[in-house]
């Protein structure tokens, strides 16, 4: 089956009389090669529930169906959301009835289904929002390849003591296991991006670390380390903990030095302290 090449995307915008936006974080994949990689890298299977936030003009979408998945996908935008059962049924009839598309904001819309993959090109401006997201209301996902901005991905895979560690970390860490899967040119896009991108690769824990109480509670924690990520825990937690004083004790009955700072504990040290 012939993909998404730069003349058909173009063509595809034109007839939308589409102009890609920095609002809507529009950057459309246009190297068949691109998706064709993203799609072995993501381990898609036939007959695989797999949910797509952004599938845009159709390009990894229709890369997934050729790999025999089943695909979901969430569109913001009505027009392109629209256009996308109408593309895929003239390139890949055979693919049309395993599509799924609805239209509405993944920040917020009911995912319908039980996905056991998310694979996508997210949007830059909200990726971390909707990883979070559908983390946290799509239990069945297994696994996960996303393709987004290079600095974000670093953020989200990055191990503690990192410089880069932060709270998008700690708080992706909570679900499972994450890796960088490889980088993507910025010449494979349309319009061509001012970043460079990354995939990076979600595995889910075998189970839970906590209660959804207990992770409100850690979010909360993390929070409060990282909007002051300069100053030691008894500081930055002094806030949310009481005092300086009362965070020191907390720390201290969690086994957690209280002169440390955010980004050198682990999500398990923040649960301690939340169950402490």
């Amino acid at each position: 089956m012939a993909l998404l090449g730069p003349a058909e995307v173009r063509d595809l915008a034109a007839g939308l009389d589409l102009v890609p936006t920095k609002k809507l974080g529009q950057n459309f994949v246009v190297d068949a090669n691109t998706v064709r990689r993203i799609v072995r890298t993501a381990g898609v299977e036939d007959g695989d529930e797999v949910l797509e936030v952004g599938p845009g003009l159709g390009s990894l979408t229709l890369g997934l169906l050729e790999a025999g998945a089943r695909v979901t996908a969430i569109e913001l935008d009505e027009r392109l959301a629209r256009l996308l059962p109408s593309t895929v049924a003239e390139l890949d009839p055979a693919g049309a009835p395993h599509l799924s598309v609805v239209a509405g904001d993944a920040l917020r819309v009911a995912v319908p289904g039980a996905p056991r993959r998310l694979v996508a090109n997210l949007p830059y401006n909200v990726s971390v929002p909707v990883l979070l997201r559908l983390l946290a209301d799509v239990p069945t996902l297994e696994t996960a390849l996303v393709m987004v901005q290079a600095e974000v991905g670093q953020r989200i895979a990055a191990a503690p003591g990192s410089r880069v560690y932060g709270a998008p970390s700690v708080k992706a860490a909570w679900y499972g296991e994450w890796s960088v899967a490889g980088s993507v040119s910025r010449q494979v896009f349309w319009p061509v991006p001012n970043v460079d991108s990354i995939l990076v690769a979600y595995r889910r824990a075998p189970s839970p670390l906590g209660t959804e109480d207990e992770r409100d509670a850690v979010f909360a924690l993390v929070d409060g380390a990282f909007g002051q990520r300069r100053k030691m825990l008894r500081q930055a937690l002094a806030g949310s903990l009481g005092s300086a004083a009362a965070a020191s004790s907390r720390l201290e009955s969690a086994g957690v030095d209280p002169t440390l700072r955010g980004e050198q504990l682990t999500v398990h040290d923040f649960l301690r302290i939340a169950r402490t």
